[in-house]
């Protein structure tokens, strides 16, 4: 596999700036997104192998987003981890993420996660 790209949509800019530099360090290629509204062309363009999508966005629920993904056929097997600093694990399934992190969660753990659902290592 090429170097892995994953998208990650957030309002929260800190956030998708410290998540980029992690994942950035351990090889993977990443596309931020703090629209959403754009985000579904932007994944059509960038073809991502994962998601990183929150669920609180300014413009939309991220189970919105997760369903219009689940619901295009070029998305449909793509890993999705859903984070959000309630639990929102019951949501998160129903919309069709793969994997559910509450904030604050390990960085680490977000890496083994990715790694796993990308089949890598």
């Amino acid at each position: 596999m090429a170097v892995p790209k994953v998208m990650i949509v957030d309002d929260d800019r800190t956030t998708v700036g410290l998540l980029q530099t992690l994942l950035e360090l351990d090889g993977f290629d990443v596309v931020t997104l703090a629209d959403v509204r754009t985000a579904f062309d932007t994944a059509r363009a960038e073809r991502p192998d994962a998601f990183l999508v929150d669920y609180h966005l300014a413009d939309m629920e991220g189970t919105e987003f997760v369903l219009q993904l689940r619901g295009d056929g070029a998305f449909q097997k793509t890993p999705v981890i859903m984070t959000s600093g309630l639990n929102r694990q019951d949501e998160a399934d129903a919309a069709g993420a793969d994997e559910f992190l509450i904030k604050p969660f390990d960085p680490g753990d977000l890496v083994k996660t990715l790694n796993r659902l990308l089949g890598i290592g």
